[in-house]
């Protein structure tokens, strides 16, 4: 069996259990891009692979060596391999038409780069879609003084979403009908429920709501688990990935999430969560049941399993569409009981009006009560005049705006039919889990639960320069940016070198977004300007804003964008010119 390709689901289960990830060690590394016969659901497929293995091999580095890796295009297109979160030069990064040309069909790129960090990274193509084809794989860098947090035993979770269907097809259907791969949508019966606890006036009104802002209070991802078979270490949930320990271990979990566009829910029933490191640095250890996990993002947990026993790992997608799932146990072929998917999660007023809904007590408004509120003149609000809505229904004279922090919008934001919707006054908390894991009766970890052991990079050099940008799209025509601006039609942003900067992303969409800077740390700033955590992708959530400190102290030029694949495709993509 190579790397678990060939065959899924009961049949393999107990070869896929078995299956340990395939490792490489040292500081040269050959490594070879082809494409690989696949079979996760019942129908055959070719993945883009690494080395023929899927995910691609665990690379481990070593803090303060120098690494030297050849990849060989055995493909009959060109690609790439971009070293995710890693500080290198930027002719090393791997993006295409901004680090290098690619790797054209027959070639050879040498990356050789210092490592200069230790922990928890990927690597994966930044050509076209062939992340979502299989070109990924799992990067631990080991500390030169070795671990911090000690573990008995250490496995990779890299989770990712397995499609038969062409990208390429799946990105024309989504700019043709953007919610046509989402069947979360609310039903009939949604509809006879609502009428019962609204009645039918209620009802109606809720529903005619969101039809004239053009928005579906379940339009949480783009591409669900009806579409997608989610991977834990390239295995189905049929398949049961089993990661091995021994009772009264402290066994150090590696999650990855290497999907192109799906956020994961992790918990692990029967066991506790510590978290010792978010995007491979080390924050001050933090227990919770539950963490969401965003595309691109990594967490280190540990867990200290006593008995002899199975336990599940269960990451849920957020929609609820579907899981990825394995196994810790003391030897393999064991299995725990797998659990029911949470809900279907359904958008907030607080994820469409921010600190506007906070300021109000709506944090937790569902659509019911959403209903109550007189809302008669949002149609216009499909482009953007949430200060036009009109609230005669709310008491708005006791509202405290001094608190509310207003958005400053680009002109290039108004009068664009790529943008449906603004924020004035967007929300600035961290310690909000999210849609569908508010108040859920466990303990969820947010940013504000994380602390980066030892704080900034950069704790005395003041911010000299504020960059504000604004994540913008339209959902029905599927066109995504920053500040209204595709990619195509946008200038390079300019980090003048040696500047410490302050970023300022504000989210006017109802969908989260992961943003990854290349070649240099965000320091994420709590809400009132302190250090809080330090990471390479950060979350911003539905009409929240966040702050982080840069130091542009890398030159070259890098890429900025969101890293749900279809996202980045369709515009909210940035290059950044530090000169």
């Amino acid at each position: 069996m190579v790397g678990g390709l060939v065959g899924t689901g009961i049949l393999n289960a107990a070869r896929a259990a078995a299956r340990a990830p395939s490792v490489l060690t040292g500081d040269r590394f050959d490594l070879s891009i082809g494409e690989t016969p696949v079979n996760y659901t019942g129908n055959m497929g070719l993945a883009t692979t690494v080395n023929s293995l899927l995910p691609g091999p665990v690379l481990r580095w070593r803090e303060g060596t120098t690494v030297t890796l050849r990849v060989t295009n055995r493909l009959r297109v060109p690609t790439s391999i971009h070293w995710h979160g890693i500080l290198l030069p930027f002719q090393m990064d791997g993006v295409p038409g901004i680090s290098y040309p690619g790797i054209a069909p027959g070639e050879t790129f040498t990356y050789r780069f210092p490592v200069k960090q230790s922990g928890t990274y990927w690597y994966h193509s930044h050509t076209k879609f062939q992340e979502q084809t299989g070109l990924y794989g799992p990067l631990v860098i080991e500390p030169a003084r070795g671990e911090r947090f000690h573990a008995d035993r250490d496995h990779v979770v890299m989770l990712n979403d397995w499609t038969d269907v062409d990208p390429e097809r799946i990105f024309a259907i989504l700019k043709k009908q953007s919610d046509y791969f989402n069947f979360n949508e609310l039903t009939v019966s949604d509809f006879a429920h609502d009428v019962s606890m609204l009645g039918l006036r209620g009802a109606l009104k809720e529903r005619a709501m969101w039809n004239r802002m053009r928005m579906s209070p379940r339009d949480v991802i783009d591409i669900s688990g009806f579409t997608y078979t989610y991977l834990m270490n390239g295995v189905t949930p049929a398949g049961n990935w089993t990661g091995l320990f021994q009772p009264g271990e402290r066994v150090r979990l590696r999650f990855i999430n290497g999907s192109s566009n799906s956020y994961f829910d992790v918990r692990i029933p029967g066991l506790k969560l510590t978290v010792v490191a978010a995007d491979g640095q080390d924050v001050e250890p933090v227990t919770v049941d539950e963490f969401r996990i965003a595309v691109a993002e990594t967490c280190d947990v540990i867990v200290e399993p006593k008995h002899d026993r199975a336990y599940t790992i269960f990451a849920q997608s957020i929609d609820r569409s579907g899981y990825a799932r394995g196994t810790l146990a003391p030897k393999s072929g064991m299995e725990a009981d797998v659990p029911v998917m949470d809900t279907v999660p359904t958008l907030t007023m607080v994820d469409m009006m921010g600190a506007m809904a906070q300021g109000h007590g709506m944090q937790g408004m569902d659509r019911g009560a959403m209903a109550g509120m007189n809302m008669a003149s949002m149609q216009g609000m499909q482009h953007s005049q949430m200060s036009g809505m009109d609230m005669s229904g709310m008491d708005m004279s006791g509202m405290d705006m001094s608190g509310m922090v207003k958005a400053h919008h680009a002109r290039t934001e108004y009068h664009n039919p790529g943008v449906d919707m603004h924020v004035d006054y967007p929300r600035t908390n961290l310690d909000d889990p999210g849609v569908g894991l508010r108040n859920n009766g466990r303990r969820v970890l947010t940013y504000a639960d994380l602390h980066t052991i030892g704080g900034s990079l950069y704790p005395h050099e003041p911010v000299t320069k504020d960059i504000e940008l604004h994540l913008t799209g339209n959902m029905e025509r599927f066109i995504w940016s920053f500040d209204g601006v595709i990619f195509s039609k946008a200038k390079p942003v300019h980090f003048p070198a040696g500047r410490h900067l302050r970023i300022i992303l504000c989210n006017d969409t109802m969908m989260n977004h992961p943003i990854h800077l290349h070649g240099m740390w965000s320091e994420v700033e709590s809400p009132d300007g302190q250090f809080q955590v330090r990471k390479h992708t950060v979350n911003v959530q539905p009409a929240q804003r966040v702050t982080y400190r840069v130091k542009a102290d890398a030159l070259g030029r890098w890429a900025y964008h969101c890293h749900l694949l279809y996202h980045m495709e369709a515009g909210m993509f940035r290059e950044v010119v530090v000169a």
